[in-house]
């Protein structure tokens, strides 16, 4: 391989630097990331938390997120930028390291190193990296590298084929822009156009927007379609402005010109030329000096001679500073041999023969040093030739005979380049036809792994049916288990329905006798008001008669409400108090409607009416416990064992079916809602006339 297939690493030149940010004790990616080259390109992470940015050496990456203090690292080479953050609120604030942890990384680094000075060994770092390859992700970065390699060393056929395969794996804008490019170096300028219009601009970062409209109007100017050229990179340009991508602004206003050139606009090419070269010296000085050399190109196209001359003469300064720090390239346009000779050659064209010797025969000797044959030969001839016009026909002789020589030796040069280049596109092509061979060996292996599982599958089919069928048998039984379980709720429902349904009759026709008594002794006055509060009372008790509970302070109200009634008719009998504590929060319990209401019914028709002096009952809600609270109902009537002796048997009965029903509804209530009331009877004391107490503790 030659040696002008070589490129050294320029300080100046911008490339594509690959991230990724994951979470240091997780190992999560981060996603939204905001990722900032200062004053310059600006992207976020994707979800998988990877990022890539076009930067140049130098350059200060910012790296910000809401979760983790700012990160400012230098790019000092091409390698991946891996950055694993802690969290902002750890007491080390931010840990971040750049380094490869993972084998597959670093083949990928060390492809990207060798890409522009040893293709054969960036391509063996590819193929390792293959092998190493664990995802779908990773394949498709594989491809690009490689149509990276490719594209560099102008395989562009091998270069479309592996971006191609990188999209088939994952699809990704970057490599679809590197693809579209590949199409037009190719030559397949429809498809190129075809690719970038497809690309939607909303998943698009600033930076690739530009490029998205910079490459089609590349593709534009070569089809010849200058007008539509012109349009597009003036539209990438007003993109670049808003963003302030300040190399685009350079690049574009270049290209600019050299549509207006091409469209014979010879003023507004040179306006557009020269504020690209005013940009480019606020960049870098490589940078300044290409636009310097396309400006005197242009001067010379146009005969501006004078101008080209002191273009070229600053370039040459230029340049003897740059090579300083760096190597440039025979290919590159901005050597000192070309532009000594183009000096010369712009001298000689005014016939200022004295003057363009001296820059002919300098541009020979740098040619000769730098072993740059096609300059030193080309430089050679037109020495030759301004020998000759000035008279000098032995020098332009013997200076023709030394050009013959190099002719000869650069048709040999020439040959050996050429079957070095077929050897070159040659091994490039093997190397490929490796990779694919390792992906058809993978895939394959993949396959008879798989087809191993579909074996295993089968044989485990049957174990599985056996399994399923004993699952289906559980699910059955859980099914039956449950209707059963439904089954019985329905009817607890049913039963308490019942219950209540026994309990409003016995409540309405004892409070019915009351108003019949005020009427009987002719009380109309007393017995409207009691029917007023009655009716009031009715309303609440029908309405709550369907729900299994109600609020506590509800149920509160109600008594409250009835116990004045019975009040209202026994007023000589007792007096009554109903007491919540102000610890207990009603609020957060419930009970079942009307279970206290018969209490205080007994409690007043058969303890309270048989006292000879006036009683007292009392109603104290109290807190328990945290999530208990007790509801004691007591009156200092005539007991329970007096009471029944004063009954008849018909009311004796009466009783017994009202409290039945109480305990039945009781029980039904605790099985359905896991215990949450409990209903305590006893003698207030032992004494005769000593009445009875109620304790019922609820439950949240």
């Amino acid at each position: 391989m030659s040696a002008q297939r070589f490129k050294s690493l320029n300080n100046d030149e911008i490339f594509t630097v690959r991230g990724s940010v994951t979470e240091k004790d997780t190992r999560k990616p981060i996603a939204k990331v905001n990722i900032e080259v200062n004053g310059g390109a600006y992207t976020t992470t994707n979800i998988a938390g990877d990022f890539r940015i076009q930067v140049k050496y130098g350059d200060e990456l910012i790296i910000r997120h809401k979760d983790f203090n700012t990160i400012y690292y230098t790019i000092n080479s091409r390698e991946r930028i891996d950055v694993i953050v802690e969290p902002a609120i750890t007491s080390s604030s931010v840990k971040s390291k750049y380094k490869s942890p993972k084998q597959f990384n670093a083949l990928i680094d060390s492809a990207l190193v060798y890409l522009k000075s040893d293709a054969e060994k960036s391509i063996q770092f590819v193929t390792e990296a293959l092998a190493e390859s664990k995802s779908v992700k990773q394949n498709s970065e594989v491809y690009e590298v490689l149509g990276d390699v490719n594209a560099y060393w102008k395989q562009y056929d091998l270069a479309i084929s592996n971006y191609r395969i990188s999209l088939n794996n994952v699809q990704t804008n970057e490599v679809k822009l590197k693809l579209a490019k590949a199409y037009e170096l190719n030559g397949n300028y429809q498809e190129s156009i075809e690719l970038y219009n497809s690309l939607e601009e909303p998943e698009l970062s600033n930076w690739q927007i530009t490029t998205k409209y910079e490459g089609l109007a590349d593709v534009y100017l070569k089809t010849e379609d200058l007008k539509t050229a012109l349009n597009t990179y003036k539209k990438a340009l007003e993109i670049a402005k808003d963003k302030k991508l300040s190399p685009k602004i350079t690049d574009l206003n270049s290209k600019i010109a050299q549509a207006y050139e091409k469209m014979g606009a010879t003023n507004l090419a040179e306006s557009f030329y020269k504020s690209a070269m005013s940009l480019a010296s606020q960049q870098s000085k490589k940078r300044a000096v290409e636009e310097k050399e396309k400006v005197a190109e242009f001067q010379s196209k146009n005969n501006a001679i004078e101008a080209e001359i002191a273009l070229r003469e600053e370039v040459v300064k230029d340049v003897q500073d740059i090579e300083k720090d760096s190597i440039i390239s025979n290919d590159s346009p901005i050597t000192i041999q070309k532009q000594n000779y183009k000096i010369g050659t712009a001298y000689a064209m005014q016939n200022d023969y004295e003057k363009a010797i001296p820059y002919l025969k300098k541009s020979i000797e740098v040619a000769e040093d730098k072993e740059d044959l096609v300059i030193q030969k080309d430089a050679t001839r037109k020495l030759s030739e301004v020998y000759r016009d000035a008279g000098d026909y032995n020098k332009a002789l013997s200076t023709a005979k030394v050009y013959e020589r190099l002719v000869d030796e650069l048709y040999i040069k020439k040959e050996q380049e050429i079957i070095q280049a077929a050897r070159f596109s040659r091994d490039l092509a093997n190397k490929q036809n490796r990779i694919m061979s390792l992906e058809n060996e993978r895939q394959l292996a993949e396959s008879k792994y798989q087809l191993t599982a579909e074996r295993n599958k089968r044989q485990k089919l049957v174990i599985y049916s056996l399994i399923g069928g004993l699952v289906l048998l559980l699910v059955t039984a859980y099914f039956m288990f449950k209707y059963i379980k439904q089954q019985r709720l329905a009817n607890n429902l049913l039963a308490l329905k019942s219950l209540r349904s026994q309990m409003n009759p016995h409540f309405i026709f004892n409070a019915l006798n009351s108003v019949n008594s005020f009427i009987a002794t002719n009380d109309e006055r007393t017995a409207n008001k009691y029917l007023s509060d009655f009716s009031t009372l009715m309303r609440t008790v029908l309405e709550n008669s369907e729900k299994d509970f109600i609020p506590l302070e509800k149920e509160i109200e109600l008594l409250e409400l009835y116990t004045k009634l019975e009040h209202f008719r026994f007023q000589d009998k007792f007096d009554y108090s109903i007491i919540v504590n102000d610890n207990v929060e009603v609020e957060d319990f419930q009970i079942p409607p009307m279970l206290l209401q018969p209490y205080i019914e007994n409690a007043v028709w058969h303890g309270l009416r048989y006292k000879t002096e006036k009683g007292l009952l009392q109603i104290v809600v109290s807190k328990k416990t945290a999530s208990e609270i007790t509801i004691t109902i007591t009156d200092n009537g005539v007991g329970r064992a007096r009471s029944r002796s004063l009954k008849t048997d018909h009311q004796k009965k009466q009783k017994s079916t009202a409290m039945n029903n109480i305990k039945k509804r009781v029980n039904i209530l605790n099985t359905m809602y896991k215990d949450k009331v409990d209903v305590f009877v006893d003698d207030l004391s032992n004494a005769q006339d000593t009445g009875t107490k109620v304790v019922v503790t609820l439950r949240k």
